[in-house]
Parts: C-alpha cells; structure tokens; sequence
C-alpha cells in the first residue's frame, strides 16, 4: 500500500485525478466497467440494503446519521443535496430536520436504490445522477451530505469540485465514512466482521448472492481507499475551506468543509 498511497499523494498534489481506490481486479477488470458492476449490485440488493445496513450497525445506523447532520448545523429551512442516497437513510432524518419548510434532494445512480428511498418516503425529489456530475444548478444548497459511499466514486477532485460548485457560499458538505484503521487489533477486528461475518450474515438473511457480494465489495473499497488526509487535502484542493474530520467510534470518520 506504501507504493499506492505516495502515488495518490502526488496525484492529490498535482492536481491529477484521484481515485477513491485502485482497480479491484477481483471485482471488475477495467475502471469503465466499474460505475456499471456497482449500479447492477445496489440494483440487486436495494431492498435488502436496511436491513444489512442495521446488521453493520447494530441498530444505531439511524440515530448516527440524524446527529451527524445536526452537528454540521443542519436546521429547519434548509435545502440539502444528499448524494448517492441510496435508500434514503440520510435524506430521511434530514428532512425530518429540515421540515416543511426546508428542502431535501436525493440523488443516485442506482434506480433500485432511489426506488426504494422514494417508496419507504424518505425522499420527496429523487434524481438520478452521479457525483461526478451532478445535473444540478451552481448555488443551489445550503448543505451537501454523502453517506458511506465516497469509496464509490471515480474521482475525488472531480467529485469535491462538483460540491462546491452546487453549494451557496457558505453552503457546508457532510461526507460519512468508514475508514480502514492503522493495522492491530481494531483492523483485524473491522475486518472479520465486514469481510466475513456481514457476508455470511447477509447471504442467510437475504438469500440473495448479489447482497453478499455487495458486502464483499464494500470490505474491498474500504481496505484500499485512500488514506484520509489525502480526502481532506482534494477537499482544500477543491476549494473548500474550514475542512475538518471528526473520528467516530474509531472507524467512522465525518469530513466537512465550507464553500467561501
């Protein structure tokens, strides 16, 4: 990792693109074929996906995600951009917080994900978009939030720019992430449990292989993204400033940053 991590380090630096993670051969062969593995895998596991997401989390996933965005000043009247919102489990309690007069987008790529957002009622306007490229106006949001799916993406600096863009000044984005801790025993631990228990969990409880292959996935992205203080250079690199991370539990890491 030592190789890949100074060459993402110079990437973030010279301003070059700056993927998530390298090619996971295991998973597809070509970085082409990647926005098209992941969208078939949500796709097929969309109406499992709370329920493995309460398995990882035993239970708090819900409550987590509604105080990460209170702390980042989500309030009452506010409009948000959740991005790659899956099922909703962020855009929920958001507009639960932002209320009536306030507003909530949820954008995805996976039509089986945002499906099942706009179905459970979590989302009110759904798009169907990717992060890269967002089909969304400059200065739109008061606040951008992403949970758990950064690893997703194809590029960071693309990704960030494309924030800060939709955001108004002084609009604040919210990225959730699980990160991969220093090796002992916090790392051996993280990983049997997503690498192996979730999987095995998730095939019994879902009979669905594509799931389990999700799980498999995400262990993959998690073990071999980037390291986090390269996330919160291409954060400044894109513009943001006030960037900041919060560490949660040891593994889950909150970054913010505010758009001038």
């Amino acid at each position: 990792m030592a190789i890949e991590n100074s060459e993402a380090e110079a990437d973030a630096k010279s301003g070059a693109s700056l993927p998530p993670h390298p090619t996971l051969e295991r998973h597809y062969k070509r970085d082409t074929d990647r926005p098209t593995y992941i969208r078939a895998l949500f796709d097929a596991s969309a109406r499992h996906y709370d329920l493995i997401s309460s398995m990882m989390s035993f239970g708090t996933d819900k409550l987590y995600r509604r105080q990460a965005l209170l702390d980042a000043g989500l309030a009452p009247g506010m409009s948000l951009l959740d991005v790659a919102c899956g099922t909703g489990t962020v855009a929920g309690p958001a507009s639960d917080i932002v209320g009536p007069t306030g507003h909530v987008i949820g954008l995805e790529p996976s039509a089986g994900m945002l499906g099942e957002a706009v179905r459970k009622q979590r989302v009110k306007w759904a798009v169907r978009g990717v992060a890269e490229n967002l089909p969304l106006a400059d200065n739109s949001f008061d606040m951008l939030s992403m949970g758990f799916a950064l690893r997703h993406v194809g590029d960071l600096l693309t990704t960030f720019r494309e924030y800060k863009r939709v955001l108004k000044p002084g609009g604040k984005v919210l990225i959730l992430e699980i990160t991969r801790p220093a090796p002992g025993l916090t790392y051996r631990c993280l990983k049997f449990f997503l690498k192996s228990v979730i999987p095995a969990a998730t095939r019994v409880t879902t009979l669905n292989r594509d799931a389990q292959s999700l799980m498999g996935y995400y262990w993959d992205t998690i073990e071999h993204c980037v390291p986090s203080d390269l996330i919160l250079e291409a954060l400044e690199q894109a513009g943001f400033e006030q960037v900041t991370r919060r560490i949660q539990a040891r593994v889950c890491y909150e970054y913010t940053g505010v758009k001038p």
